[in-house]
């Protein structure tokens, strides 16, 4: 586990590999998104050129992109319309996450609802979807259709089952489990199924990248979670704490109010009933995170998601696109960013 825990000694690369090996294909994935965001309506214009602006990972259109070239999809362009599809429906949650949590920065900058109000902010990440629904119709396969749809369904309903235990201190693990594989882990699986589906292989490939596609969400949100309550990150820049001033209960304090005493767990409790919680709070926090071992804990966690994403593309031929996949699963836990 120590290689695990010191996260700043090591970014994987794997992450430039993947955009490396693709990087034609990921050019074209964003004109496609450019040129479907085109709308008469100038507001429409204004927020998803700024949305476009404010760049990002493209880690999901990078999977689909990825896991289509692992299936042998080398000519056409299908891969580069439903990479461009599942980059909407991502960037579609991101808008109406920040619309719920009232979130003001993202990526750096003001986010759409700070600028243009929470009704614009859900009304164009609406149109987001409308968009990549259309083009999922243009292609005509009804397994992608049927994939992306129930996707988009299961991502709203994770963030619904999160809002309804917000302040829960006291929540099962099971729970946040279900809440992260609907609102994090389903798009990853719906990302990495596009390419056996588009290629037309056998049903087991299929299962190895939807597990694969599925462990791997399931490992980036844990580390995220996680990096969130890392304070020995604060001198690489990373900002914490914004899931506790939001009131999001995550791993990191389900595992805490799993260890501490019963003094400490009413105080951890009313630190989340508070309308606003402080800086001197999250101090606290951190101090009992510090004094449990509680992010050792979560990335051990983590591990065990790593092994099963790793091992589901056992099943594939030896291949520099499978490399980069299988190392893919280490960066998405040891990423600082």
């Amino acid at each position: 586990m120590g290689s695990v825990i010191k996260l700043s000694n090591k970014i994987n690369n794997s992450y430039i590999e993947l955009k490396k090996s693709v990087e034609d294909k990921l050019v074209m994935v964003d004109e496609r998104i450019e040129q479907k965001l085109e709308s008469n309506v100038d507001l429409v214009k204004k927020m998803s050129n700024y949305h476009l602006d404010t760049g990002g990972k493209k880690l999901r259109a990078l999977i689909t992109l990825g896991a289509s070239k692992l299936c042998g999809y080398y000519k056409g362009s299908r891969d580069v319309n439903f990479a461009a599809c599942v980059e909407l429906i991502h960037s579609a949650t991101l808008m109406h996450d920040d619309v719920i949590d009232n979130g003001e920065i993202r990526r750096g900058k003001k986010t759409l609802n700070k600028i243009w109000g929470n009704q614009s902010s859900i009304l164009v990440g609406d149109y987001l979807l409308s968009r990549c629904f259309e083009m999922m119709v243009e292609d005509g396969n009804l397994e992608i259709l049927k994939l992306l749809s129930s996707t988009s369904a299961l991502i709203s309903q994770g963030e619904i089952l999160q809002l309804q235990h917000k302040n829960d201190v006291d929540m099962l693990e099971e729970t946040y489990l279900k809440i992260i594989s609907n609102k994090t882990a389903a798009l990853f699986l719906a990302a990495a199924k596009i390419g056996p589906i588009i290629t037309e292989k056998e049903n087991k490939y299929k299962d190895a990248l939807e597990s694969y596609g599925k462990n791997l969400g399931l490992t980036f949100q844990i580390a995220d979670d996680t990096l969130d309550y890392n304070s020995d990150l604060k001198i690489f820049g990373k900002n914490i704490g914004n899931d506790f001033f939001e009131g999001k209960v995550t791993l990191p304090i389900i595992l805490l109010f799993q260890k501490i005493k019963d003094g400490e767990k009413i105080l951890l409790k009313d630190f989340f009933m508070k309308k606003n919680r402080t800086e001197e709070d999250l101090s606290k926090v951190l101090e009992l995170i510090k004094q449990n071992n509680i992010i050792k804990e979560c990335y051990k966690k983590a591990e065990h998601y790593i092994n099963l994403a790793s091992n589901s593309l056992n099943i594939f031929q030896n291949s520099n696109e499978k490399d980069i996949l299988k190392n893919l699963t280490t960066f998405s836990l040891e990423r600082n960013f």
